[in-house]
């Protein structure tokens, strides 16, 4: 559980390392083309100590001051040559007994050919250089210093293994086992025709008997936990020189032996490790919850506060399990980590699964490599192994007496892999191309997946790190990917077209999309993923479907509603100095189903959103009016008007919505959306310095209509009378225009509301609605009884079922 520097999705490597673990002929621009065209696309490609011919291990042996020149130095340096070589030096931290890269009269340095010259009166024979100067770090503070054991003069090339590459890869969220030199080796070795060389990481056997009981609280969170101890290791051990580099190269900085291995052993094989100080530790190991406002001070200087969604490693300080030591799949504890005064080292290497650290490490403002891993997925086999082949780096370095290992595995909790069948047939039908069963054969073992045929093609399990691979068409996939998509031929489909004709009994979608367009809005595409605490705020969490393999920590789940996208989107454009907002977005929503192992159910939505002033600035109309509820129901309404919807207002009781200006909208006695002002608290936690109004409709029975049928204009004039009754204020208008269309009977042809009143002449408590009703015949004029009997009989049944009055 390292602190190493964040990354993203995205690998950074040494070229040799990845040679070390797969021999290949390919030069490197060859093996940078094979990694893009496998799906593992290079995004930079550093060249690291080309041309360094001539440039040795060197000795400073003596320095004295110029006597020209306050900055420089005179140095006597041993190059191996038996004479001493004067050099001119103006490097700061040049100083006898410093074993540094001397370029020699004849080479050529960062394009700079090196002769012998007088610098101030002064000779010198060749340059001390920095690591800038040599092409393989950026640092030109003073020159490279190496070990002082560095044998003094080889080419500096061998000395460091030069020349290489850094090569940065772009991993998809699917390919968590490339986060490692040998996860990338073995698309490699698939990709060239050659095979991963095995890894040397034989159980090292127990020297001693020093030993910690682990265990394991969390249940499928953390299956599996290995640990060892090992006794009398020499922390001061200078990290090995091409560790060191392979580190560098890969972007992670060394720092110690012990730190320095458990970063190795990650970046290698893929599984984070951490180190304890082994006598810092007291009592048993217990990998456990956290307790609600538990504090941990981290590597990184830290103290933070945790709670119940968060897992700690603990020892017995203070009673069982009191005090946590590290935060479980993230970051390693300050208290007990190792330093230069550590003599006994508690290695350990656990499984943490993904649900259990997604989103952990961004809720405390941190990121680390352990954290990015484990989010991922890391493979559940690694632990043991990882430990095994970091106390033999040690050893090797460091020596010390190791214990045995040990390991705590909850077996009913780690998955197996599956077992796939593979057709010929099937395969040869999904790529349109045959791929010979040797081939496919030769392909699959190279990706480490155990092979063996039947009947129809055969029977594959893919190794546990590679999560990804779960049915048929997965292995389908990585045939393609590996024998070359190039290699596929291009096809056009034939067979006669068929033309789609729209249905008559709903509104396309193309139509709901110009109708809004015309009302001012802007269309919107978010991603179907967001992040949880979105949905946590807008207190629609219910149903979210988690993803397996999520973009990032803050896209873990399924939207289950578009109005937080929407509004996250308007509220960056408003961040933006955008005053007047208006945004839709149409698409579907997602919501767990109520039956195990069913597919999420998707629902098509339809939502808007809008802030600022109610119309474009214009001459017209000063001062400029605020969108309000008002506003957005006129527009949601011409939307209705498409599909000739009659749509109902009720109350809302949603909690992202605004007491008494939010409603519930319903169709045909059927809810199908909300619509309102976003509750103020919701505004404040989007950090909204403006009221947002929007609403969210399921599409299908918003846009469902009967099929238009043509009828006959009416030749004779209408009538029009208006009526004002008194009612109570809790009396909604959508029951009076009901109740006035039942009673009018055919001869109604509209009922509209042209005022609202509330004030003088009318009681506390009551409203004054007043409405117009429009009659019209297709066969005569009518006449004033005709029109007198229609009025009579809905002021009757208002009044006897509202409890209304006519307003005198």
């Amino acid at each position: 559980m390292g602190c190493g520097p964040p990354y993203g999705d995205t690998m950074k490597f040494s070229e040799n390392w990845l040679r070390s673990h797969v021999p290949t002929q390919a030069t490197r621009d060859e093996l940078s083309a094979v990694l893009t065209a496998i799906g593992l696309e290079v995004e930079e490609v550093t060249a690291l100590g080309d041309g360094l011919a001539g440039v040795v291990v060197a000795r400073i042996v003596e320095c004295a001051k110029h006597p020209e020149a306050d900055r420089l130095q005179v140095c006597q340096v041993d190059a191996g040559q038996g004479a001493f070589l004067q050099i001119v030096c103006g490097a700061p931290n040049a100083r006898p007994g410093l074993v540094a890269p001397l370029a020699m009269v004849g080479a050529n340095v960062g394009g700079i050919a090196i002769k012998a010259a007088k610098l101030r009166g002064v000779e010198s024979n060749g340059m001390l250089c920095s690591a800038k100067e040599l092409g393989i770090d950026a640092d030109a503070s003073g020159l490279l210093e190496l070990p002082d054991d560095a044998p003094i003069g080889e080419p500096i090339g061998e000395y460091l293994g030069l020349p290489d590459a850094s090569i940065e890869i772009k991993l998809t969220p699917n390919r968590a086992d490339c986060f490692s030199v040998r996860g990338i080796a073995y698309d490699v070795a698939a990709a060239v025709g050659s095979q991963v060389k095995p890894l040397d990481a034989m159980p090292v056997p127990a020297q001693g008997d020093a030993a910690r009981v682990v265990e394991l609280e969390a249940g499928e969170r953390v299956p599996r936990f290995a640990g060892r101890v090992i006794e009398n290791v020499d922390a001061n051990a200078p990290t090995p020189v091409w560790m060191a580099e392979r580190l560098r190269r890969a972007g992670v900085r060394p720092i110690s032996l012990l730190v320095d291995v458990t970063q190795y052993v990650m970046l290698e094989l893929g599984q984070p490790m951490h180190a304890f100080d082994q006598d810092l530790l007291e009592g048993a190991v217990v990998v456990r919850p956290a307790r609600a406002g538990e504090t941990v001070k981290l590597l990184d200087g830290r103290t933070v506060t945790l709670d119940g969604e968060f897992l700690v490693v603990s020892d017995g300080q203070g009673g069982k399990a009191a005090r946590a030591v590290a935060l479980g799949g993230i970051m390693g504890g300050y208290d007990t980590r190792v330093t230069d005064t550590t003599r006994n080292v508690f290695l350990e290497a656990a499984h943490w699964i993904p649900s259990a650290i997604i989103g952990r490490s961004r809720r405390l403002g941190m990121h680390t490599d352990a954290g990015h891993r484990f989010e991922r997925g890391v493979d559940p086999e690694l632990p043991r192994i990882a430990v095994e082949y970091a106390t033999r780096l040690i050893l090797a370095v460091a020596g010390g007496v190791p214990g045995p290992v040990t390991e705590t595995v909850l077996p009913e909790h780690l998955a197996k892999p599956p077992t796939i069948g593979l057709r010929r047939a099937r395969v040869a039908r999904v790529l349109g191309v045959g791929i010979a069963d040797a081939e496919i054969e030769r392909i699959l073992q190279a990706l480490g997946m155990q092979v063996s045929r039947d009947g129809e093609g055969w029977q594959v399990v893919p190794p546990s790190r590679r999560f990804d691979i779960a049915i048929e068409e997965d292995l389908i996939e990585e045939l393609a990917r590996i024998h070359g998509y190039e290699r596929i031929p291009t096809t056009l489909p034939g067979g006669a077209t068929r033309v789609a004709v729209q249905s008559e009994t709903r509104v396309d979608q193309s139509t709901v999309r110009r109708q809004l367009a015309a009302r001012e809005y802007l269309e919107t595409v978010n991603y179907a993923f967001v992040d949880a605490s979105w949905l946590a705020h807008w207190q629609v969490a219910e149903g979210a479907v988690p993803l397996a393999n999520p973009l990032s920590a803050e896209l873990g789940v399924m939207r289950t509603q578009l109005l937080p996208g929407l509004v996250a989107a308007l509220g960056r454009n408003m961040a933006r100095q955008a005053g007047r907002v208006r945004l839709f977005e149409l698409g579907n929503v997602f919501e767990a189903s109520t039956t195990a192992g069913a597919a999420p159910v998707e629902t098509l939505r339809i939502a808007a959103a809008a802030c600022g002033d109610a119309r474009a600035e214009q001459w017209g109309e000063k001062p400029a009016r605020k969108v309000d509820f008002h506003d957005l129901k006129g527009d949601l309404e011409s939307l209705a008007a498409a599909a000739g919807a009659v749509l109902e207002y009720r109350p809302s009781t949603r909690a992202h919505g605004h007491p008494g200006r939010s409603a519930d909208i319903y169709r045909d006695g059927r809810r199908i959306g909300w619509i309102g002002q976003l509750h103020p608290r919701l505004q404040r936690q989007m950090d909204l310095d403006a009221d947002v109004v929007a609403f969210e409709l399921d599409l299908a029975p918003l846009t469902g209509r009967a099929v238009a049928r043509a009828s006959e204009l009416s030749r004779f004039p209408s009538v029009r009378r208006d009526l004002a009754f008194v009612v109570a204020e809790q009396v909604a208008w959508d029951a009076l225009r009901q109740t006035a269309r039942e009673a009018a009977g055919p001869l109604l042809r509209d009922v509209q509301l042209f005022d609202r009143y509330v004030g003088q002449g009318v009681e506390s408590g009551q409203k004054s609605l007043a409405m117009g009703l429009i009659l019209q015949d297709n066969s005569r004029t009518l006449t004033d009884r005709d029109v007198e009997s229609v009025v009579a009989g809905v002021v009757a049944a208002i009044e006897a079922a509202h409890g209304a009055k006519i307003r005198g």
